[in-house]
């Protein structure tokens, strides 16, 4: 995905006068006593082999002191310039050797400088991109943005840093920085480092940075790496897990503590990560505002002076008030209400699905006009919200709104309380988030009906039942490109990683509808439960799927096909065909002799036996015959192999399944009985959503219009997948 080395050779250039052109050289190496600790590989994706039962300490019953076993404080204090769009940081980073072995290198994620020019790994995947990447804002001459380190220090020592390229990204990229100890950190020892850094803001082109007054600041700070140990996500030793920014990547870190001060000029807003501890402190014209938040793996927040009154409503959920807050812009004062509204809806359902909502505020920010760029983004108990006006019940914008909104408090479960990596493995967050919010979605009975005035004016109007049908729609079930379980930046295109969100949600759907949805539901309560603050792998969810299920072979083969591989399937009735069992002209055995029937008795006896038969029942309805009927049906399959059913309805209403067994790619039935078959249909009940085509799973004896209805209300989907495109852009 990246640009060739002769183009990264010519970008190298232009980066000689970059204000981190100071770090050491990249060969700079650790103290020879301390044993080297490798980086998690540039292939790493979906684990198949089961995290141990201590992995991140063990399970987190409640007992514990703190929710997670906090491995890292922050101590901040930033000072935002909101006119040059600059920031001034001070911080202290402390950090605790979990591992068995000394520490004398650390990596800091430094992903501010994605933004930093077209040398980075972000904008050289992005200029490389198949397909796009969200909305596709450019960065203009004075738009760049990127993070400077000015001082890092352990106990008065300097520390020396390079920047690295653990998944061999252009020598240009800085979006990851080795620091070399000045004193080794013990096992089970706690480091302090003293960090000055300074922070240019890029104009908001994806996640972070400023649009006029409005600034959404995101990845700003210097976040230290995960220091994985063995049994912990297929560690099989200590590694540090420090991939590059990629273009569809998004975040991994350790859970801690964070203590932060924010300094803005009077008259900004601001909201962010946690709690406000106390009333903002003015001086020279400044304010001052902390917040403190525990257990949670990052830090973003916002300011802005256009910023209205916030609205806010207190939820009092099983774990004590949260305070929810919205911040907007007046001109989407219409917006605020729906959004704190789903939010409050949020808390109740995943609380009541999930767990119990561990922290005390949620705090949703919905962009102004010109930065929508920052809408749809999550960080620990602060997010943003869609900046669509369209707000009618109904319509597509009202759906993207409050979809947008569930998604991404959605987020600070799957990405925040379980701390999936979403460098390795984004199905864990962006997917099974997905597969949940949808399932709040058909809670809510918010369908949506994306057909504009004027096309309803042609007699057109197309609404959408069931919200899975339009993630099934855009499951790439044809040609997955790519398995689920693979990580965010080894992809053939933007448009392979964005079925990360609708083929995950498909495939679980289908796994819900295959085990029984209390079964799942027990399934997925297990796996927070157990993982909650502890970073799960793509194995732990298929073990604690297949465990809280009963159903590990459904699981199992669901995972194989699907998440670890790339499977597809498209099984179909390829015929039907019901006939009455009529008697046969030729040589017959009559008390052991050998007599000759001819056609024409065959014929006198057929029509004797059916006037005799309309005789005796006269009120005989059309399917009733005095023959029997044999009905033969043929099912073909294609690639993987799915438990199947297939349902024969008869004349008479009567029906019969039967289970589709054959390995092969085809399978015959045949049917004896009174009545004639009507029509064959293959998984009756509709459970099996990752079937690439729906259209063939029917046949009729006689010709049927139902096929086409089908076919319209996959086209009535399409069109809704169409209409929310243009909502969310």
């Amino acid at each position: 995905m990246h640009l060739s080395r002769v183009v990264a050779v010519l970008i190298a250039a232009s980066a000689l006068y970059s204000p981190l052109s100071h770090a050491a050289t990249p060969q700079a190496m650790a103290a020879p006593s301390c044993p080297t600790i490798a980086l998690a590989g540039a292939d790493a994706a979906a684990v198949k082999a089961s995290s141990s039962a201590d992995a991140w300490g063990g399970a987190r019953t409640g007992k514990e002191a703190t929710l997670s076993d906090r491995v890292v404080d922050y101590s901040i204090d930033a000072n935002l310039d909101p006119v040059k769009h600059t920031l001034t940081g001070k911080q202290t980073l402390r950090w605790r050797n979990r591992s068995a072995q000394p520490v004398c290198s650390i990596y800091l994620h430094m992903y501010l400088n994605g933004f930093e020019g077209p040398g980075s790994t972000f904008m050289t995947e992005q200029r490389a991109s198949a397909g796009g990447f969200r909305s596709n804002v450019a960065t203009k001459d004075g738009e760049y943005g990127y993070i400077r380190l000015d001082k890092v220090q352990q106990a008065g020592a300097t520390a020396k840093w390079s920047f690295v390229q653990p998944d061999g990204g252009p020598s240009t990229d800085r979006s990851v920085v080795r620091i070399d100890l000045p004193q080794p950190v013990a096992p089970g020892a706690t480091t302090a480092l003293d960090i000055d850094f300074f922070d240019q803001l890029p104009r908001v082109v994806a996640r972070t940075g400023y649009y006029g007054s409005f600034h959404l600041i995101g990845q700003w700070f210097p976040k230290i790496a995960v220091l994985e140990l063995p049994g912990e996500r297929g560690a099989t030793a200590p590694r540090w897990n420090a991939h590059e920014f990629h273009l569809h990547s998004e975040f991994y870190a350790d859970y801690g503590n964070y203590d932060v001060r924010l300094t803005v000029p009077k008259g900004y807003t601001v909201g962010a990560t946690g709690e406000l501890t106390g009333k903002p402190v003015e001086h020279d014209g400044k304010m001052t505002s902390r917040y403190v938040q525990g257990d949670v793996h990052d830090f973003a927040w916002t300011a802005d002076n256009r910023y209205a009154k916030p609205m806010t409503k207190v939820w009092k959920g099983p774990n004590g008030p949260v305070l929810v807050s919205v911040l907007y812009t007046t001109e989407y004062e219409s917006n605020a209400e729906p959004v704190l509204q789903a939010t409050i809806d949020s808390l109740k359902y995943f609380s009541d699905s999930l767990g119990g909502y561990p922290y005390k505020t949620a705090t949703a920010v919905i962009p102004p006009y010109g930065a929508t760029e920052a809408g749809g983004m999550e960080y620990p108990t602060f997010f943003t919200a869609d900046n669509t006006k369209q707000v009618e019940t109904g319509t597509a914008g009202r759906y993207m709104l409050d979809f947008v909104t569930v998604h991404e408090f959605g987020h600070g479960y799957f990405y925040g309380i379980l701390g999936s990596n979403e460098f390795e493995e984004p199905m864990l967050d962006e997917g099974i988030n997905e597969y949940w919010d949808q399932r709040m979605m058909r809670s809510r009975k918010q369908g949506i009906n994306p057909t504009p005035s004027w096309v309803k004016r042609l007699g057109i109007n197309v609404a959408l039942d069931d919200v899975f049908d339009m993630e099934r729609l855009g499951a790439s079930l044809t040609d997955p490109a790519d398995p689920l379980g693979d990580n965010s930046w080894a992809r053939l295109s933007s448009s392979s990683y964005g079925t990360v969100y609708t083929r995950t949600a498909t495939v679980m759907h289908q796994i819900e509808n295959m085990v029984g949805t209390p079964a799942m539901e027990r399934a997925m309560k297990l796996y927070y439960e157990r993982w909650k603050f502890r970073h799960p792998s793509v194995a732990d969810l298929r073990d604690e799927l297949a465990e809280g299920t009963g159903k590990p072979d459904i699981v199992n083969a669901n995972f194989d096909s699907f998440i670890y591989g790339t499977g597809r399937f498209d099984d179909r009735v390829s015929s039907i065909v019901s006939h009455e069992i009529l008697p046969l002209a030729g040589y017959h055995l009559d008390q052991g002799k050998q007599m000759l029937l001819g056609s024409k008795q065959v014929d006198k006896q057929i029509s004797d036996s059916r006037k005799a038969w309309k005789t005796k029942h006269p009120k005989a309805k059309d399917w009733e015959n005095v023959f029997p009927y044999q009905t033969v049906v043929v099912v073909r399959r294609d690639s993987a192999v799915m438990p199947q059913t297939l349902r024969v309805n008869f004349a008479d209403g009567t029906h019969r399944d039967m289970p589709v067994t054959s390995t092969g790619s085809w399978q015959r039935f045949t049917f004896i009985g009174p009545a004639k078959a009507v029509s064959a249909q293959l998984d009756p009940d509709n459970v099996l959503h990752m079937d690439q085509s729906k259209l063939n799973d029917s046949r009729t004896v006689e010709a049927d219009t139902r096929a086409s209805r089908r076919w319209f209300g996959d086209f009535a989907s399409l069109l809704q997948s169409f209409f929310a495109l243009l909502a969310s852009v």
